[in-house]
């Protein structure tokens, strides 16, 4: 891909800090735009806080490295080398939701004794650091100390992994889990959570907690640290592993070694990062991920072909009217690539049951591959084939040739559910095999994204969200609110595979979980609002194609919404409480806005548009959605850039519109 850089070097504050630092040396980098300031001290243990216009958002936390060899990285550190630079660049991004991002920050690079350095980069929205080593030997990492300490007791939203009651290796999860707001002096104890998570500072302030390029390293998880902070925990490195979890579908540890993660010769560790935002609407369009990420390693991604998937699991393969039976067989897939071809579907799933789910090389002899693989080529429509981690990963070479070869156009990933050093950079190396094959990638069961899909763009989905796949047995869980949560903490991450499309709609009170006839919690407009609203370059509709035809309308609206953009336009929004976006693909615009359980009007600012007058086509909860959430009208009206469009959305409920020119 195409990128654009300029690097200048200017002096340097090297200074000691009297009135913060005592007699220790430290450093001061601020943010292009100058409102943030990051400070690192080197003192007995090196730390870094950040202040934004003058307001503390983290306090000094420690940054160490102990190694095997009884070096600590951090402790007194010798800086033999020096120097800032200001950078500023560009790159395309083919599969996100904008064309192309600005890269553009301060950056502090810190070489020590020993063969180690820090980077700092500090951006207008947000600072990370990460360490490096130049080092040609091999060790290991015993552990690592990286705390976020904050000022004052403030509310975060936060997604606990475990409950430390429960027995068992606490580092297994599936990476789904509900939001919970709490004081930071109010969080569970030894509980640990995952990233992204959010901090409200005040004043509409918030900083969110990241970490990006997981490569060859595992991923970090927090606890309650002393006092008003977070700190970091890793998963031990897995020495040995077994067959275990649902069915056995998972490799799981059963004994992890004293030590976090292994390298051999030079590394880039991951970024620790601090996203920094003063409306809570800026966490819908921010690319800190991207740009802390690193770049592209496929030179030509015209053969990443993103787009919607018809998806038989969630609606249990439940057609009707037809002259089959309905499951795992080739007639059913065909009538899901004719469903596919009809409304201009790229991809259908063919998800567990088409071999057996521990060994890709036995197959369902109900189910031919091939067969299926030259049915929807006739009405290009490409397959996707589901498989679990533990069943790949063992055949991994095998899989891809054999499947690329056949014509499969990529594979859905399932049950890694950990983030220990073995996992991490098992995805890099998955991704790294597909690209050879040209083969796109959904990794589900899976972390949150960490830059692997601007690094290897053929990664076009991850799930690591509490999405309609699990909400279809949750009648307890408030999903509205979870759904205009994670829009803007989760989906700071990367793209989520969410599985919107539920074409059976329920209010509040009356969801049951059903298997063969699902439904989500809240209105058909919501559903509807997500193709917009949520990042999915791989984008399922999980209801049935029997539903979808009795519903023509509803998935013809939804098969003309493109699953990437060229611009992205954050309109309004108020974390857990409702979320309004505009994304631009060529010419026309795509509005999506959700509501939590509260109705409300918003009133949206459409200065996005070019001049002239547009036809907005809008699909919106209809007068009665607060008792049927099914109800929903579909009109068209005629609009400018300087007007204002005022919305209703009702319990639950959602809102879109395709906008197009007319004059």
């Amino acid at each position: 891909m195409k990128s654009k850089s300029l690097f200048i070097t200017f002096s340097l504050f090297l200074l000691a800090f009297t009135c913060s630092f005592g007699k220790a040396k430290g450093y001061l980098v601020k943010s292009p735009d100058k409102r943030i300031v990051v400070k690192l001290a080197l003192e007995e243990t090196m730390t870094w806080s950040i202040h934004s216009d003058g307001k503390a958002i983290i306090l000094p936390s420690a940054i160490q490295l102990r190694l095997s060899n009884g070096q600590i990285i951090g402790r007194y550190p010798k800086v033999l080398k020096a120097a800032v630079q200001k950078v500023a660049s560009s790159f395309e991004t083919p599969v996100y939701k904008k064309k192309s991002v600005q890269d553009v920050y301060n950056l502090l690079t810190l070489d020590f004794d020993g063969g180690f350095g820090l980077q700092v980069r500090v951006y207008n929205d947000g600072a990370a650091y990460r360490l490096v080593s130049k080092n040609l030997t091999a060790y290991n990492v015993t552990s690592e100390t990286a705390e976020f300490n904050f000022g004052s007791d403030h509310k975060v939203f936060i997604p606990y992994v475990n409950d430390p009651r429960v027995k068992g290796d606490k580092y297994l999860h599936s990476f789904e889990a509900l939001y919970t707001r709490q004081k930071l002096s109010e969080l569970h104890r030894d509980s640990l959570a995952f990233l992204p998570l959010l901090v409200d500072l005040g004043n509409d302030l918030k900083a969110a907690v990241l970490d990006v390029n997981l490569e060859n390293y595992p991923g970090m998880l927090v606890v309650k640290g002393r006092a008003n902070s977070l700190s970091a925990r890793f998963a031990g490195y897995p020495e040995q592993e077994e067959p275990g979890g649902y069915r056995l579908f998972n490799s799981v540890p059963i004994r992890r070694a004293n030590y976090i993660a292994k390298v051999n010769g030079p590394v880039k560790f991951p970024w620790r990062a601090v996203v920094i935002t003063r409306a809570d609407k800026d966490l819908l369009n921010n690319d800190m991920v991207q740009k802390l990420a690193e770049p592209s390693r496929i030179s030509d991604p015209s053969w990443i072909r993103p787009g919607k998937v018809a998806w038989e699991w969630w609606n249990d393969w439940n057609i009707t009217g037809v002259d089959f039976r309905a499951g795992i067989n080739n007639a059913t897939y065909k009538y899901y690539i004719d469903f596919a071809a009809a409304n201009k579907l790229e991809y259908v799933v063919l998800d567990e049951g088409w071999s057996d789910p521990t060994d890709l090389n036995k197959l369902n002899p109900e189910v031919s591959v091939s067969e299926l693989v030259e049915y929807g080529r006739s009405k290009d429509v490409g397959l996707i084939l589901w498989a679990s981690w533990r069943a790949l990963w063992k055949d991994l070479d095998n899989a891809f040739e054999k499947y690329s070869k056949l014509g499969i156009k990529g594979f859905k990933i399932d049950f890694l559910d950990r983030d220990d050093q073995v996992m991490t950079n098992s995805t890099y190396i998955i991704a790294q095999k597909a690209a050879e094959h040209k083969l796109l990638i959904d990794l589900h069961g899976v972390y949150k994204p960490d830059g692997l899909q601007r690094t290897y763009p053929n990664v076009v989905n991850y799930e690591g969200v509490k999405g309609l796949e699990n909400s279809k047995w949750a009648p307890n869980d408030d999903v509205p609110l979870y759904d205009v949560t994670v829009s803007f903490i989760r989906m700071l991450a990367g793209p989520m595979d969410y599985t919107p499309g539920a074409l059976r709609n329920v209010t509040k009170g009356n969801f049951y979980p059903s298997n063969s006839r699902p439904m989500s919690h809240g209105t058909r407009a919501h559903q509807v609002a997500m193709y917009v609203a949520y990042e999915a370059p791989l984008q399922m509709l999980a209801d049935s194609p029997t539903e979808y035809i009795k519903e023509q309308e509803t998935c013809t609206y939804i098969s003309r919404i493109p699953t990437v953009f060229d611009e992205t336009v954050p309109l309004a929004g108020k974390v857990g409480e409702f979320v309004a976006v505009a994304r631009r693909k060529g010419d026309i615009w795509y509005v999506g806005a959700l509501t939590n359980w509260t109705p409300r009007y918003l009133e949206l600012d459409l200065s996005f548009l070019g001049n002239g007058v547009h036809k907005a086509e809008v699909f919106a909860d209809g007068i009665n959605a607060d008792r049927n959430g099914e109800d929903y009208i579909l009109k068209t009206s005629t609009i400018s850039k300087e007007a204002k469009m005022r919305i209703q959305l009702s319990p639950g409920g959602g809102w879109t519109a395709i906008i197009t020119k007319e004059r």
